[in-house]
């Protein structure tokens, strides 16, 4: 249901692009948010967009941006000025909130991608 992409390699200071895909459900108002987890440690929520609304996790504040294109059900995490802690397996995750769509009801966070790799050298 989300199939993220756009992760990679990159050294500190650098930027990269995560983008999620979802399909089968649509989560329109219902927000989406971005977790990442290193090994050895819990999920850790990165972001959240929820209509107007967007929340960012102290550590990444004023360095990544998530965005949504709502027709399209994409969801976006703009990640500028990278450092080494920041390399984590990162997931986007749906919907932030209990949502229906189209009749079918969600809980909330019950979708969750595949994960996507960023690793940043120092």
């Amino acid at each position: 249901q989300l199939v993220e992409s756009g992760g990679g390699s990159v050294q500190a200071g650098g930027s990269l692009k995560l983008s999620c895909a979802a399909s089968g459900y649509f989560f329109g108002n219902c927000g989406m948010a971005w977790y990442r987890q290193t090994p050895g440690k819990e999920r850790e929520w990165v972001a959240t967009i929820e209509e107007q609304d967007l929340t960012y996790a102290e550590s990444v504040k004023g360095r990544f941006t998530i965005s949504q294109d709502k027709p399209n059900n994409r969801l976006y995490l703009q990640m500028n000025n990278l450092k080494a802690e920041d390399t984590a397996v990162y997931y986007c995750a749906a919907p932030v909130k209990s949502c229906i769509s189209y009749g079918v009801y969600s809980e909330p966070l019950k979708y969750w991608g595949q994960g996507s790799q960023v690793t940043v050298s120092s």
